[in-house]
């Protein structure tokens, strides 16, 4: 909502600043990097030779790169740097359990929470079994880690087990939540509560309070 330049860097600084208190400092920003730089490199591509402007710096064939252009290329990329990096600090620093619990003491339906939380969960979870079956199948004699077709070749041995481990996965889970009466009609007592001290419920309000004046700002177009 505040686009420019000096909102996002304001945001791309406090969330570094919070990486670093949590240790998370070195793995958000290669990850931020990797995430962001293809789609970084698709708004330079476009947003530098095809948008419209008035200062052109350079010429090749028939795309006129623009100062307009990289101007809007850079705001672009802050911005997604900015997301990126919030997005990465939540998922390294939050536990996607606490949350979900949290969110169902607050009203949230045990089903939606049970999605939730496998949803967060479903990536982290594919990587770490697709890296177990690769070392068993790595222990059989499967080359995956030669050229690039026999690189190719050994991922279709990889993809069925991951596939197949992950239907088992969501199986064994489901009978062991009815098990526990997870469908069961009416509120559940949850026994564990996330801390939440006054300051952090001013700050969450601060900050909800500061994005709707955002999006005002920006829809009356005084931002």
């Amino acid at each position: 909502m505040l686009g420019g330049y000096l909102g996002p860097t304001a945001i791309i600084a406090v969330m570094l600043v919070l990486a670093v208190r949590g240790g998370v400092l070195g793995t958000i920003v290669r990850a931020s990097l990797l995430l962001t730089l293809p789609i970084a490199i698709s708004v330079v591509l476009v947003s530098v030779f095809t948008r419209a402007g008035t200062t052109v710096l350079l010429q090749i064939g028939p795309f006129d790169a623009t100062l307009e252009g990289v101007d809007f290329a850079g705001q672009t990329l802050v911005r997604l740097f900015a997301i990126s990096l919030s997005i990465g600090l939540f998922v390294l620093t939050t536990d996607p359990r606490a949350l979900v619990f949290d969110l169902e003491r607050r009203g949230l339906s045990p089903r939606a929470a049970f999605v939730a939380v496998a949803t967060i969960e479903a990536v982290p979870t594919l990587v770490e079994r697709a890296a177990v079956i690769g070392e068993s199948q790595r222990a059989r004699g499967l080359d995956t880690e030669g050229s690039l077709r026999a690189r190719l070749r050994g991922l279709l041995p990889l993809v069925g087990p991951v596939i197949l481990g992950s239907l088992t996965d969501v199986e064994e889970r489901s009978l062991a939540l009815e098990s526990r009466a997870f469908s069961r009609p009416g509120r559940r007592h949850l026994l564990w509560s996330m801390p939440d001290e006054s300051w952090q419920r001013a700050v969450r309000w601060a900050l909800g309070a500061t994005l709707v004046l955002a999006i005002v700002a920006r829809i009356t177009g005084r931002l």
